[in-house]
Formats: structure tokens, sequence, C-alpha cells
């Protein structure tokens, strides 16, 4: 099954990510570049890294989404194609329109470095699909902007529509509602703030991400 990462100046976790495709997958991902202007042929799952894409600048993922690769994305998932946002990726994802909400700097202005404890919330999509509702999994988050905000009609809906993918099973950085990621209404685009491609060998201390990988790719398969 064919991958593909993109890559952003001042992207720090696209290896991580490729690591982790690889590893579930047993095949490397493309490689590619914000210049590219389309998705290589045959790809199934898109993942946008987290790091900081174009130094943060003006806003965290404002610049990276209006790259030419983010336009084949957008015009792709629209079409299905499923796309993981992960860390500056979620931030990618909603300044490109293709999820609702902000991420805003944390609310103890710190940047957050460790391993925290995520509800999976929403069980029926294709990211969660080998989770339990209600289970507790650990996986690590990095951010200095990782406050999900939006208004409380968005937070409703994405409730009231079981979009909420993962809740932080305590606060974290502020986010509205205790919320570390999201879909969007057709359930193919995750939108998430930890980092589960840091989880998903044991080396890593443990493989609790891993199942959101092997699921989708499940799912694709199907």
């Amino acid at each position: 099954m064919r991958t593909a990462v993109i890559v952003f100046p001042g992207s720090n976790c696209d290896r991580d990510l490729a690591v982790a495709l690889r590893a579930v997958t047993g095949v490397a991902p493309a490689m590619v570049w914000h210049r590219d202007t389309a998705l290589p042929d045959g790809t199934a799952l898109v993942a946008v890294p987290g790091g900081f894409s174009y130094g943060d600048y003006l806003r965290s993922g404002a610049i990276a989404a209006r790259s030419p690769i983010m336009r084949a994305i957008v015009e792709q998932a629209g079409k299905g194609l499923p796309v993981l946002g992960v860390c500056n990726g979620f931030q990618v994802l909603t300044e490109a329109g293709l999820l609702p909400g902000a991420l805003m700097r944390n609310a103890g202005l710190d940047f957050v470095c460790r391993d925290v404890a995520l509800t999976v919330d929403g069980a029926r999509t294709s990211f969660t699909r080998l989770y339990a509702a209600g289970e507790r999994i650990t996986v690590p988050v990095a951010h200095h902007d990782g406050n999900y905000v939006a208004d409380a009609a968005t937070l409703d809906r994405l409730e009231g529509e079981g979009r909420v993918a993962f809740r932080y099973a305590e606060p974290v950085n502020g986010s509205a509602r205790n919320i570390a990621g999201i879909t969007n209404d057709r359930g193919n685009v995750l939108g998430m703030m930890p980092h589960p491609e840091r989880r998903v060998e044991a080396a890593h201390g443990g493989t609790d991400g891993r199942r959101l990988f092997e699921g989708l790719l499940e799912a694709v398969a199907a």
C-alpha cells in the first residue's frame, strides 16, 4: 500500500512518520516536497507531520497550508483520500480548511513535551476502529501551540456528530473540552496534537499508537 509523508521547510517529525508507516506497511512512504503539485500515483494515505513548517511564521501552519501540495491534498481529501495530520500537521489541516477550529498558544504559555493519557472518544472512525470506545492510551505530546479552540456551536457539532476522536484524560494545554484529535465530517481526515508515530514499537516505550495506523490501513484495504 502506497503512503506519502509531506515535507515542509521546518518539518522535524517527517522521518518519525516515515519510520512508523514503514514499520506498519512494510513499504517506505514517498517523501513529498511541499512545492510538488501532485501526490504520487496510487497514494492511499497522506500524512502531514509535526514540526515548525516555515518556522511557524505568521501563524503555525498558515503558510504551509497555502503550499502547492496542499491544494492537491485538499482536492484528494474531498474525494475520500485518508489524510492524517499530527501536531503541526493538525495546525496545517485547520489552516487549509480541512478541519474546523484553530490551534492557539498553550494556556500556560509553555512548550509541553511528555507522555499524556488520552481517552478514545470516537471509536467509529477508520482511524480509531481498533480501539475500544472509552479506552485509555498513552501517547507523547510535544507542542507550544496545541490549544484547540472553536466556537461553542462548532464544538457541539463535533461532539454531536461523533467527530471527537481523542481527548486528553486530564487538562494538558487548555484545549476546549480537552479535545486532542478530531475528524472531518466524512471521517477520512484526522488531525491530532499528540504523536502516535512515537508509540508504534515497544522500543518507544509502548505501542498504543500503532493501532491507529493499522486500523486505518485495514480500512483502506477493505
